[in-house]
């Protein structure tokens, strides 16, 4: 009975064990390293190959590689399946196929190249591990990462850098190109007996000193025969740089493509300028775009249009194998930056810029019936070519320390606009009725005051009315206790919201960001000396150049103030708001505008010009530190435009009275 239930108890074990083997199905391992594929848990993955795969590819063949390949192609989104072949399929295998099973695999992954995905064939090999245990292993090879890799040879990234787009303005003349520019540089060995000599002539030359020349030919890379560059010279031209290596020897040149500011400083604070990207910037950056050697936009539209401008760079994934043509497994185009035409007219742009000399100030110039900017100036300025490739201590130092701040970009900037907001606060007027046209008050003597509650604070005008003074009048002679008086009749809630409705308070729908012109500091009038004051442009009130021209635009399109236009390709004459004031209100200020040039009464008698009808409204804006200040500073303003209404410019200079001003746009106009 014993022995019976021995026998009995082995067939069990016999029959159990042979089950367990069943078990162990080839698929389900394959599901298990797919598994550890899918989550790159290559050590596991490791552990599941097959032994002969294990001797010939070591464990930093197989986890290593994977590892870096996978990294250094930014996989992602990696997805491995497999098919279990059907059984007419199985049939065919080979007498051995009882101790090898093969599937098809299919391997999906997104990389930096774009999409991969690749078909293959995962053999499993049944091994035994003890006398009782036996599983299946995978029979890997480097076919397993790309197919490609099966017969040897190794993965390579291939960069194509972009071309950066240019800008260009409304006539295709450049703005920010890309040109030949001149590396000058020393080969060493050509000095002669008297390098000291030499090297101080070369320094001079190009604006560096001795040491960093000393330094460049003491590097260590340095032989005697090789090209060492100094300085990149963008705005030489060649025949410039032949004479300087005929003059001095050892200075040569080696023309490269590189980025030009054709108009240097006029368009400065307008372009911006690129440099090479810092650490700084780097770690805030996606690093798949951007690398260490790359630049980017520092200021103005090169950093504001960086995005558009880059371009996007193109990337190879190639297999090389030697003695055999590159496979591609993956490509990205190169996509160069975006070519941008602005409606700027650089002529214009330079002229205006060249017209402030010495002096600092703002000018915004525009098309007023289509909302199309044609310039946009801000003096003093700094060349961007210098910024580019590098300035010198020196200037920069010069710069730093420059009291009318060339780095600040006044056209971005808000200011006083002083009795040109004159015609905006007629208009105010006339819609809410408090200024009724043809209808005048009377005002005697220069200042006028409205009780104690003033205190010692008075509103001046420049000169005495033979009579009542209605809004024409008020125009003419820029009388600003006219514009007081009306501004206190129609209240602060009127005139505060006739001033929003004229875009103050918002920001101006503008690729260039421009600072948001205020009624006041907090947006609000609560003072009546105040309201007074803010009537005639001075209080607290502040407004950019483009948006002062912006705002003498209802006057010319019945009522319609414009959306500002930088683009080409954008839409023109698009209102920004609209119903500032009437047809008939718009033609009255229209005249009282054109009189202020031709009465000989009028503030801008130097702009009646033979050749150009130009009408417009001057303003004096007093930067005092307090409201006992006498002596405090001056900016001059002139907005005005011809008769064709086909340009209107807004000029503010500082330190000057606003007869200066007049004068200089009058001979821009002429």
């Amino acid at each position: 009975m014993r022995k019976i239930s021995l026998m009995i108890f082995i067939l069990l074990l016999v029959i159990l064990s042979a089950c367990s083997e069943e078990e162990v199905k080839p698929e389900d391992r394959l599901t298990e390293y797919i598994q550890q594929w899918n989550e790159l848990n290559y050590s596991s993955m490791y552990e599941m190959i097959f032994s002969s795969s294990k001797e010939e590819y070591s464990t930093e063949q197989f986890v290593d590689r994977y590892q870096k390949i996978y990294n250094d192609l930014n996989v992602t989104n990696l997805n491995v399946t497999f098919d279990i072949p059907a059984e007419d399929e199985e049939e065919e295998k080979s007498s051995e196929e009882d101790l090898t099973k093969t599937f098809p695999i299919h391997v999906e992954m997104d990389t930096l190249a774009g999409p991969i995905t690749f078909d293959y064939q995962a053999t499993m090999v049944q091994q035994e591990l003890s006398e009782d245990e036996i599983t299946w292993f995978v029979e890997w090879d480097p076919g397993f990462i790309f197919p490609e890799l099966k017969a040897g040879g190794d993965i390579e990234i291939i960069n194509e850098s972009p071309i950066r787009g240019q800008i260009f303005d409304r006539f295709h003349n450049g703005l920010a190109v890309n040109e030949s520019v001149f590396n000058l540089g020393v080969v060493p060995e050509r000095f002669a007996d008297n390098p000291d000599q030499e090297k101080q002539a070369i320094a001079d030359a190009l604006d560096i000193d001795v040491e960093t020349i000393d330094s460049a030919i003491g590097a260590s890379w340095v032989e005697p025969q090789h090209f060492v560059p100094l300085k990149m010279m963008p705005t030489i031209t060649e025949e410039q740089a032949d004479q300087l290596h005929a003059k001095i020897e050892p200075l040569t040149y080696q023309a490269t493509t590189g980025r030009i500011y054709p108009y240097g400083k006029a368009t400065a604070h307008l372009t911006g300028y690129i440099g090479k990207i810092t650490a700084e910037e780097l770690e805030e950056l996606d690093p798949t775009i951007y690398s260490a050697n790359d630049v980017i936009g520092k200021s103005g539209l090169e950093s504001i249009f960086e995005e558009r401008l880059k371009g996007e760079k193109g990337i190879k994934i190639v297999v090389k194998q030697e003695g055999e043509e590159d496979h591609v497994i993956a490509e990205k185009p190169v996509k160069n930056g975006e070519t941008i035409n602005l409606t700027i007219d650089a002529e214009l742009q330079t002229e205006i810029y060249t017209s402030y000399q010495d002096n600092a100030g703002t000018a915004a110039a525009i098309h007023p019936k289509t909302g199309e900017t044609l310039a946009l100036v801000s003096s003093p300025s700094y060349d961007p070519n210098e910024f580019a490739y590098g300035i010198s201590s020196a200037n920069w130092e010069a710069i730093q320390n420059d009291p009318q701040l060339p780095l600040l970009n006044r056209f971005s900037s808000t200011f006083s606009p002083g009795s040109t907001i004159k015609p905006v606060t007629g208009a105010i007027g006339l819609q809410s009725g408090t200024i009724v046209p043809g209808e005048g008050i009377e005002i005697n003597g220069l200042t006028w005051s409205n009780g104690d509650s003033w205190g010692n604070n008075q509103v001046r005008r420049v000169s005495e009315s033979t009579g009542p003074v209605d809004l024409t009048d008020a125009l003419v002679r820029s009388d600003n206790i006219f514009f007081a008086r009306k501004a206190i009749e129609m209240g602060n809630e009127t005139f505060v919201s006739g001033l929003n409705h004229f875009g103050f308070g918002e920001d101006i729908q503008f690729p260039y960001p421009i600072q948001q012109s205020k009624v006041s500091s907090s947006g609000e009038i609560d003072r009546e000396i105040l309201l007074a004051d803010t009537s005639y442009g001075q209080g607290e009130m502040q407004i950019s150049a483009l948006h002062l021209a912006l705002t003498y635009t209802p006057f010319l399109n019945n009522g319609t103030m414009l959306n500002p236009v930088l683009e080409m390709d954008q839409p023109t004459g698009e209102a920004w708001k609209t119903d500032l004031v009437s047809g008939e209100h718009a033609l009255l200020i229209q005249e009282a505008l054109r009189m202020v040039v031709t009465s000989s009464k009028g503030t801008a008698q130097g702009a009646n010009i033979a050749n150009a009808k130009l009408s417009g409204k001057t303003g004096t804006a007093e930067l005092k530190t307090s409201l006992d200040d006498d002596n405090g500073k001056e900016n001059g303003w002139f907005v005005a435009y011809p008769e064709e209404h086909d340009l209107l410019i807004a000029m503010m200079v500082e330190e000057q009275n606003s007869g200066y001003v007049v004068n200089t746009l009058a001979d821009i106009f002429r």
